[in-house]
């Protein structure tokens, strides 16, 4: 049995878009491509992160079509900070002091998570995303290599990878990080941004804010 004291989860593993901020990064910049072109990726998204399509199926395709730059990854780095859920910051640095291990385990394009992730205090170390490849002029040319996050079932292999130190705690939006639950030791669905409930009926916790998820670590 775990000390009164201590945290309930050793580990917690945060998905980013739709989480530790209400952005869809892919979505968002479609959107600076036109309203056309980003109603068309809402779709796809919302389609993969409900688990009707796999991710794969749509992740290249959207890349490219929108044919980000590195300065549109900048802007979307800078919309992530704005847009952080309320309170995450607090709670990442009140499971840290606690011993609590922090990691980033996203789909989205890491160049741009990581202002996110410094601002809410996980080292970039900790952030595992997707790293895209660029032509001389900046533009993205396509994925970087193997990039399983791009990947249906990407997630649990990273987790899987890192050794965490047990118990774990995966959190997220999606179905993709529902599909992390057999590696960790519980799955708690984040409905502070969008609520789905196929995801909501593979969790088995549900937490709709930072401060709840930080009671539940804590316990």
């Amino acid at each position: 049995m775990r000390a009164p004291s201590s945290p309930r989860f050793a580990s917690l593993v945060l998905d980013a878009d739709s989480t530790l901020a209400s952005v869809e990064g892919v979505d968002w910049l479609a959107g600076l491509r036109g309203p056309v072109l980003a109603a068309e990726s809402a779709v796809l998204t919302a389609q993969a992160m409900a688990g009707v399509l796999p991710l794969e199926a749509v992740y290249e395709n959207r890349l490219s079509r929108i044919r980000p730059t590195r300065r549109m990854l900048a802007l979307l780095g800078e919309e992530y900070v704005r847009s952080v859920a309320p309170g995450a910051a607090a709670c990442v640095a009140a499971l840290q002091r606690m011993g609590v291990r922090v990691v980033m385990v996203s789909g989205g394009l890491r160049a741009a998570l990581l202002p996110l992730a410094a601002h809410v205090g996980i080292a970039a170390a900790d952030v595992h995303a997707v790293d895209l490849s660029f032509d001389a002029g900046g533009t993205c040319t396509g994925l970087d290599g193997a990039q399983p996050l791009a990947r249906n079932f990407g997630k649990p292999q990273v987790v899987r990878s890192l050794g965490l130190p047990a118990p774990a705690l995966a959190v997220g939006d999606g179905a993709t990080d529902a599909a992390i639950r057999p590696e960790v030791a519980a799955f708690a669905a984040f409905t502070g941004f969008v609520r789905r409930e196929a995801v909501v009926a593979a969790a088995d916790h549900v937490v709709a804010s930072f401060d709840e998820l930080r009671a539940l670590v804590l316990g």
